[in-house]
């Protein structure tokens, strides 16, 4: 029965890591021309870093708001709206004549990098929970190296186009790709397979949980979301100086008033199922989601760290050439393509549980030895301490998202969207903290929240698969009968 139901899973696999693959190419187009940027617009590095602000802040909120939109309308409406709508400000920053132009379209294009939630909910539709966890890490890890074919791809585009505007042609032409993809994907992909109802969520605008502890815990999960936003405000503010004291007040009071309006939400969402009970079947742990939060905020914030410094930290510590240090820190992402697959098969092979525990330890060793590299190392070693660190780092993602479909099935991509933004969360913690101390204390802040997380994962719930397979089953006839029931009464 599975496997007829099942039937054409790999095609969906394929198309929507494609999907997810063009979101992180649209994403990150600017990298590769940052210098030339900076010469065509006469950028200050201040400048710059206000456009890495921009590509950024969006995309943490766009994540819990992306996940309550696929858990309501669906992946196939969701993605398929998210590339075509969002290749207008791609268009818009091909065309800049202008910073503020080139900041207003890369702040909005950000929301795009949350197109990665919308596939975890699509994926985990249309595998069984045995095999969940290789397909999240293929369609996360191959649509991860998105970025880095981005960065070897589109300045060859600009120099065959050729002439000034060659980087303009190459990001327009990654914008018409997502546009065109867009279309293309609404018409060959479906949320669920034949004969699959698809669960939503009771009541809409914010996670349903099943206590008034896991409401407490909701609530103080959701502080850092708005939290690091402020924080980015107070760099565009009162460090960079790039926006006025009224306007970050006014951004301020205006990040509170949402936070504020979010835990009413919360409470109106859940206060009447807790007031009446919450029915044992429904019931899930928010602490597992907490967890899970935390483990990408260390695995997945760390990587957006470590491959923005890396670098540099190469090219400094053994005196190489700008192209060299690159090349031997691209190493920490082409891990990917392996590690996070590898981390999510690890998962349905020896238990969700174990696998991410194992790697988190492993994660925080990684760290240990990187911090350790010196110029005196041989130069093939500190790459292959790199690559080691990078397979913890990647195979814990995978890790991650081989139990998060798993948690509560009809608001996966809510809990998605949630574990996501603490990701970006992690990488702005993870950078601000390296604007203020040394490499080497840098990579021993991060496995000192490595080991933290081990001890907290050592608390996680190993997820029961046959029983929710069995309950994904039961859920899809009881909903089928109610249909039926309805039509009868009509």
């Amino acid at each position: 029965m599975e496997n007829n139901i099942y039937k054409g899973n790999r095609k969906v696999l394929g198309f929507t890591t494609l999907a997810f693959f063009i979101t992180f190419v649209v994403w990150f187009n600017m990298a590769p021309f940052i210098s030339t940027l900076k010469e065509t617009f006469n950028l200050t590095n201040d400048q710059i870093a206000i456009l890495g602000i921009a590509n950024l802040a969006l995309t943490i909120p766009a994540r819990v708001l992306i996940g309550m939109l696929v858990d309501k309308f669906g992946p196939k409406k969701v993605f398929s709206s998210l590339l075509m709508i969002l290749s207008i400000p791609c268009f818009a920053f091909a065309l800049s004549d202008s910073f503020i132009q080139l900041m207003i379209s890369r702040m909005f294009l950000a929301i795009i990098g949350a197109g990665f939630v919308v596939g975890i909910r699509l994926v985990s539709e249309w595998f069984p929970s045995k095999q969940v966890g290789l397909a999240e890490g293929i369609y996360g890890g191959w649509g991860n190296f998105g970025s880095a074919a981005a960065a070897m791809t589109l300045p060859t585009l600009a120099i065959i186009f050729g002439g000034d505007n060659g980087w303009r042609i190459a990001i327009g032409l990654t914008g018409l790709i997502a546009l065109s993809y867009g279309f293309i994907f609404s018409r060959i992909v479906n949320d669920t397979p034949d004969g699959v109802v698809y669960q939503r969520p009771k009541k809409s605008g914010a996670l349903e949980i099943t206590s008034y502890k896991d409401m407490i815990g909701l609530i103080i999960m959701t502080v850092p979301v708005y939290g690091i936003l402020g924080f980015l405000t107070y760099r565009l503010g009162w460090q960079l100086n790039f926006i006025s004291d009224w306007v970050a007040y006014l951004v301020i009071a205006t990040l509170t008033f949402f936070f504020a309006f979010n835990v009413y939400k919360i409470w109106d969402v859940n206060k009447e199922s807790l007031k009446n009970g919450v029915p044992d079947k429904e019931k899930y742990s928010f602490k597992q989601v907490a967890i899970l939060d935390f483990s990408y905020f260390c695995t997945f914030g760390s990587e957006l760290a470590v491959v923005s410094m890396l670098p540099l930290f190469f090219e400094q510590t053994f005196t190489l050439s700008i192209a060299q240090a690159g090349l031997i820190a691209s190493s920490f992402a082409f891990m990917n393509l392996m590690s996070r697959p590898g981390g999510g098969w690890l998962s349905d092979k020896f238990g969700r549980k174990r696998t991410l525990n194992i790697l988190m330890l492993g994660l925080a060793l990684g760290y240990v030895g990187m911090s350790l590299i010196g110029s005196s190392w041989p130069i093939w070693t500190a790459i292959m301490i790199t690559m080691c660190c990078s397979f913890f780092v990647q195979a814990g993602e995978g890790a991650v998202y081989a139990m998060v479909p798993l948690v509560k099935k009809r608001v996966t991509g809510q809990i998605s969207g949630m574990v996501g933004a603490y990701g970006n969360i992690g990488g702005t913690t993870f950078l601000t903290i390296f604007s203020f101390v040394s490499p080497r204390a840098f990579f021993i802040t991060i496995a000192c929240a490595a080991v933290t997380c081990f001890f907290c994962t050592l608390f996680l719930k190993e997820p029961d698969m046959v029983a929710f397979e069995k309950q994904k089953f039961q859920d899809n006839s009881q909903e089928g009968s109610e249909k039926e029931s309805k039509v009868q009464v009509i």
